[in-house]
């Protein structure tokens, strides 16, 4: 598979040339796997060295509580990263990564990227910073999700995020990346609840849906 299109525009890459990707990747030891569908690639309670860069397919991180009721965290596809706020903790994953589909997974030690190498590779300095980069726009991710499920009722859940779903595409149409189950998951709502409240915003004119594309018409 060639990896370059695809890590040439991930975050972790960024200000890198094409050619110097192959030079740098020599000192990262980059391994590559293929995973099935449904298959884990983290487990809770795994202690993470290693960060995932997703080159095929997509994965869902997921949490589970004490009596097994799951969260759909995030979903997330090719050039996206995982695990590497867990893998530079150097402590055991809270989540669990699962693919969602056939997916071929390139895994990066974060120890090599976040320390200088012994040959005093030139790209490391670029690279800690692009981490550094990483990690900032993580936690800014989180932020928007937590002010999504901190609102009080699920419509208001709802239109928090389709809101910021409409913002991110620059449009009123747009596709979400979740099914009904994992919307609910992510939002932390009963599903039933969830698709009662799409179907009253629906008919008071609020939206219009098919399956995961949606489309806000009013004002509330």
């Amino acid at each position: 598979m060639d990896t370059l299109p695809i890590l040439i525009k991930n975050v972790l890459f960024t200000g890198f040339d094409a050619s110097d990707i192959p030079h740098l990747l020599s000192c990262l030891q980059p391994r590559e796997a293929s995973f099935h569908k449904d298959q884990i690639i983290i487990n809770e309670g795994d202690v993470i060295e290693d960060l995932g860069v997703i080159l095929k397919g997509s994965v869902n991180i997921v949490r589970n509580d004490f009596w097994g009721n799951r969260t759909l965290v995030s979903k997330i596809g090719v050039g996206d990263v995982f695990a590497e706020a867990m893998a530079c903790a150097h402590q055991k994953s809270e989540v669990s990564v699962i693919s969602c589909e056939e997916s071929t997974i390139l895994f990066l030690g974060v120890h090599k990227i976040i320390t200088t190498c012994r040959r005093g590779c030139v790209f490391h300095h670029t690279i800690i910073e692009n981490m550094v980069r990483l990690l900032s726009q993580k936690n800014l991710g989180l932020m928007k999700k937590m002010n999504h499920i901190t609102k009080r009722s699920t419509k208001e859940k709802l239109l928090s995020y389709l809101s910021e779903e409409a913002r991110k595409a620059g449009k009123r149409t747009f596709s979400i990346p979740y099914d009904r189950q994992q919307l609910a998951d992510y939002l932390c709502v009963e599903r039933s609840a969830m698709s009662n409240e799409l179907s009253k915003m629906k008919a008071q004119g609020l939206l219009d849906y098919s399956r995961n594309v949606f489309q806000l018409k009013e004002e509330r």
